[in-house]
């Protein structure tokens, strides 16, 4: 059964230059850093980089939503630090506002204002 959506892998060719930008967008140092994989916990959630591309496909795959409080100064911050944009700023309805954009490496990521949404507790899940 599927618990909670746990973490985002995004392929990368060089390892050491997406984990230096992914630490100046997160404004923190990843948790596990090991030649071939470099993860970062981001408010619970794994953000990983794989330098051999064995999960993912770099550039491809699904959008990862990342939750942020202002999609508007969280898409000009991300523009500022060299991300290309892909989707322009929308809003959906209901409050919510998305965007995305491609890191320097061609991967999608998502953001997501959404003042309806909460992170449940985890406790509150059956198993």
């Amino acid at each position: 059964m599927l618990q909670v959506l746990r973490t985002t892998i995004y392929a990368v060719s060089d390892l050491a230059s997406a984990k230096s930008w992914y630490s100046r967008v997160l404004g923190f140092d990843p948790y596990l850093d090991q030649p071939f994989y470099v993860g970062f916990n981001v408010g619970g959630f794994e953000l990983g980089l794989d330098l051999n591309g064995s999960l993912a496909t770099e550039g491809g795959g699904p959008i990862a939503y990342w939750g942020v409080d202002d999609a508007g100064s969280a898409l000009a911050r991300l523009l500022e630090l060299g991300a290309k944009p892909h989707h322009e700023l929308q809003d959906v309805g209901g409050g919510i506002r998305v965007a995305a954009v491609k890191d320097p490496f061609g991967n999608v990521s998502g953001i997501i204002e959404n003042p309806n949404f909460r992170i449940a507790d985890p406790s509150q899940h059956s198993h």
